[in-house]
């Protein structure tokens, strides 16, 4: 069983976003290209080793990268080996290692969770490495720097080999941020781009996108999913909805 997320902290004053510290040193395993972690915390150190966790039908593999600490995620499909990529953010060598250390995994799909540019730095360089297709909301799909090949709305479905992925559309961050649900045998399994991290929701440009980004927050992902589910956000580190729920009232009264 992977370890509880690590304790909440301070916010990150580089990204401007809320994350969280760990102090804790894990134990790596070196693969032939990348080091991936042996034990799953939720964090992961910009430039350093990835970490993988094993959930059964999809394996998931954090990265962080680039000098925002993006993290970028990389799913397998472990019946299939067909693998799907959450926001090719930075270093394209780097993914490209992270592909090549999941054991003849083949990158089929990438993801991109909203337009903002630290989201998609290696997205071209992936694509022509990988043949990728593109996904991403057609609203935020027009400011990526390659062309999107399918677009996808709140309630649609996106699948890794065998396994299904829910999306969930969040106005408020960016108008077409999207979130992916993962239902494993465990618990759902969120990812949530910018639009939710450990202390808060991403940050808005104005009150009322702040108002849409919280309503849809509360109605779609909180509202709808249990106090279980696991939170993988576009930077920093993991948590789960049922550390973050009791905080609600607070995030709504301070404005941000």
């Amino acid at each position: 069983m992977d370890p509880e997320p690590v304790a909440a902290g301070r916010r990150e004053t580089t990204s401007g976003r809320w994350r969280r510290l760990a102090t804790a040193r894990w134990k790596s395993v070196r693969c032939a290209v990348v080091d991936v972690l042996d034990t799953y915390s939720g964090h992961t150190d910009p430039g350093g080793a990835a970490a993988r966790r094993d959930l059964g039908a999809l394996t998931i593999t954090k990265v962080s990268v680039g000098p925002m600490d993006n993290n970028a995620y990389l799913l397998v499909c472990t019946a299939t080996g067909e693998a799907l990529l959450v926001d090719a953010a930075n270093e394209p060598e780097r993914l490209t290692e992270l592909v090549a250390s999941a054991g003849g995994a083949q990158l089929r799909t990438t993801v991109t969770t909203h337009r903002h540019y630290d989201h998609w730095q290696a997205l071209g360089a992936v694509r022509d490495k990988f043949g990728t297709r593109q996904i991403a909301h057609p609203l935020d799909a027009p400011e990526l720097p390659v062309p999107v090949d399918d677009t996808v709305e709140h309630g649609g479905t996106i699948s890794v080999g065998q396994v299904p992925l829910e999306v969930i559309h969040l106005r408020g961050h960016t108008p077409g941020s999207i979130a992916l649900v993962y239902r494993g045998d465990d618990g759902p399994h969120l990812f949530t781009g910018d639009s939710l991290f450990p202390g808060g929701p991403g940050k808005t440009g104005s009150a009322d996108d702040f108002a849409s980004l919280m309503d849809d927050l509360e109605e779609r992902v909180f509202g709808t999913l249990p106090d279980e589910t696991w939170v993988y956000p576009g930077h920093g580190d993991d948590t789960t909805l049922g550390t973050e729920r009791p905080s609600l009232p607070e995030w709504r009264a301070r404005g941000w």
